[in-house]
């Protein structure tokens, strides 16, 4: 399994996972030509995507159904103007060829969002962004995966020093809101193992965090819980930069 990470963060979100037969995008927030140009850097045609995972209805995971309008487009509520959209449910196991796909239930404040744990028969790539927790069902299924691309969105200490409204704070702070930099580690604490080969870290703000506090924090806070994490790779994706992940 590979994966491109071609956007992340709150001006837009865009995963690409490709296996043996099959690929996949995981939202759509980015432009058109963004999404072309990106696929011709990584040598892929976005003609042969074989399906599109929605997350939630926010505009920066999905801003253009126009471009995805006769795509297999799985998502957990309805989108208009699409001609083939399959509804999921959280807890849903579906298939898109050779890919088996767990939508997990997340929390934010849109009425339905969801994770997504993707496996192709080998290996399994973990997708959680825009969330306030984790519930323990939720770290007890996404246990022990090959490859996470981990939310890890603000420090709270920065959140309270920026000049947004009193009211975003909280709501990024809250059940509903978004993973911490500390959020993101203690979880991961308690899901990766000998098996865990790659962690990207991802949505992050560009106002409330930085790559590197973000990675430092996250390594702390393994090592304080005494995770050896020598032999996975730890980064932290760009707003738009790509990031090929995975082993082909």
């Amino acid at each position: 399994m590979e994966y491109y990470v071609l956007a992340s963060g709150s001006k837009g979100n865009c995963t690409v996972v490709k296996s043996k037969d099959t690929m996949i995008m995981i939202d759509f927030g980015i432009t058109q030509k963004y999404l072309k140009d990106s696929f011709e850097e990584i040598r892929l045609d976005y003609q042969d995507l074989d399906g599109v995972l929605i997350t939630h209805a926010h505009s920066d995971h999905l801003n253009n159904t126009g471009f995805i309008k006769n795509l297999d487009v799985y998502s957990p509520f309805k989108i208009s103007g699409l001609n083939r959209n399959h509804l999921i449910k959280p807890l849903d196991v579906f298939t898109v060829k050779d890919l088996d796909i767990l939508a997990i239930p997340l929390s934010h404040d849109t009425e339905i969002t969801v994770g997504y744990v993707i496996f192709d028969g080998q290996e399994t790539l973990v997708i959680v962004t825009d969330t306030g927790y984790l519930s323990d069902r939720n770290i007890r299924i996404i246990r022990n995966a090959n490859y996470y691309i981990m939310e890890s969105n603000h420090d709270p200490e920065m959140l309270l020093n920026t000049t947004r409204p009193k009211y975003i704070k909280n709501r990024i702070v809250s059940d509903c809101g978004h993973l911490s930099n500390e959020d993101c580690g203690y979880a991961l604490s308690e899901c990766i193992n000998e098996d865990t080969k790659e962690i990207v870290l991802a949505h992050i703000s560009q106002e409330a965090n930085t790559i590197e506090l973000a990675y430092e924090t996250v390594i702390e806070i393994l090592a304080k819980k005494g995770i050896d994490h020598q032999n996975i790779k730890i980064t932290a994706a760009k707003q738009f930069e790509i990031y090929q992940g995975g082993s082909k």
